[in-house]
């Protein structure tokens, strides 16, 4: 499935750095998500990372030489074909010359004659980044309405840990779909809240009740719902994933806590994609100690959690609601009967115990129904895939004028 990245004209400008390396690889996964990448070298980023590399990688010509006659009034035609430039990575000395509006090189100039959307990403070496002249650059930028990408604290080149450190490539083509999405996306406008995860019900400080869930679908919705404009707030109980960029990512852990967070962004969101494996029950009465091992059997009094998706339609009438059903027997009636029960509007059903669509899995195959009673059953699919279609069922009822029965 095409992503939003897909067809777009990007300018990478690469600058002097250590970490241009890195832009390389960026430019290879842009080029393989079918993007037209357009690299423009500064002179001291030539440098680093050869012309040649990048006109391998990306299959076109890069400027380097604003004034080179072959190419005369080249940045022009590049500013103007431009639907995001990135910087990458971005030096002190850059980020100066981009926050005066100098046209000195070809990137800059560039920058200067484009009004697409301006991504940066600084690097340099430690407390650099942190020097009131570079933090007033960065602060002008932002002003004007540049997206800055990191930098992260690690270890540099020179030896020394700080904060200076390019962000790595997965975050940095996260936040160029995020701005794609803003600027092209069919839900524009829109909030989706989106839930993930196992919750963790404490039977005592150490022990918890949780399940299986690893959170990999509602990381998948709403970063499809970052993809497509959305406003996407991602409720997550605990996961090993990383947090997805430009997404508003909320972390709880119990189904206490998630019902407090949902019920919250829900009060002006568009839509909730209830995605996570929220616990049904949780110990009455978790111990305050942890409890040693010792006495054959431990009993544990267990009470019902609040069932958070039928709250939420009731204090948000207007709200498309999503359930999702994991069931081992009986899918669809299981599916169809927890969709009447809550009201709902949709509800994607996946049997867990079928290949390639349990808990951990990279791939899903879900079932959707919807509350004309409908059903639709998917092929097995990466999870992003049927988290988009999924995502094109919610646009359908939010562009129909629909109200809840």
């Amino acid at each position: 499935m095409p992503t939003v990245l897909h067809g777009k004209h990007i300018v990478l400008g690469v600058t002097g750095s250590i970490a241009a390396f890195k832009a390389a690889d960026l430019a290879s996964k842009l080029t393989q998500h079918g993007a037209a990448v357009d690299v423009v070298l500064t002179p001291d980023a030539a440098r680093f990372v050869t012309p040649l590399t990048f006109q391998a990688l990306t299959h076109r010509p890069v400027t380097t030489d604003l004034f080179d006659p072959r190419i005369a009034m080249d940045h022009v035609a590049l500013a103007q074909r431009a639907d995001v430039i990135v910087v990458c990575p971005a030096t002190a000395h850059t980020l100066a010359r981009l926050a005066l509006g100098l046209a000195d090189d070809a990137l800059a100039a560039t920058v200067l004659a484009s009004r697409a959307p301006l991504v940066v990403v600084p690097a340099m070496d430690a407390q650099m980044f942190d020097h009131p002249a570079v933090q007033e650059h960065v602060a002008r930028l932002h002003a004007r309405g540049a997206r800055i990408v990191g930098p992260m604290e690690g270890r540099l080149a020179s030896g020394l840990v700080g904060r200076g450190r390019m962000a790595e490539v997965p975050e940095v083509l996260g936040h160029l779909r995020a701005v794609l999405g803003a600027a092209t996306g069919d839900l524009r406008g829109t909030t989706i809240v989106v839930t993930a995860g196992g919750t963790r019900e404490p039977l005592d400080p150490v022990r918890v009740l949780t399940n299986r869930s690893s959170g990999k679908m509602g990381y998948a919705v709403a970063e499809a719902a970052r993809d497509r404009g959305a406003r996407a707030i991602l409720i997550t109980a605990p996961t090993a994933l990383p947090d997805p960029p430009g997404v508003d990512v909320r972390r709880v852990e119990t189904a206490l806590e998630m019902r407090e967070a949902v019920l919250a962004a829900c009060r002006d969101a568009d839509a909730l994609v209830m995605t996570a494996a929220v616990a049904d029950y949780r110990p009455a009465a978790p111990a305050p100690q942890k409890v040693k091992k010792g006495a054959p059997t431990w009993t544990v009094e267990l009470v019902e959690t609040p069932d958070i998706l039928t709250e939420a339609g009731a204090a948000a009438p207007a709200l498309v609601r999503v359930g999702f059903a994991a069931e081992t027997t009986d899918l669809v009636a299981a599916a169809r009967a927890k969709l009447v029960r809550k009201g709902l509007d949709l509800i994607a059903a996946n049997d867990v115990s079928a290949a390639g669509s349990g808990f951990g899995a990279d791939t899903n195959r879900l079932v959707l129904i919807d509350r004309e009673g409908r059903v639709e059953d998917l092929p097995v699919l990466p999870k992003f895939d049927a988290a988009w279609i999924l995502l094109d069922r919610v646009r359908a009822l939010l562009a129909s004028g629909w109200t809840r029965p």
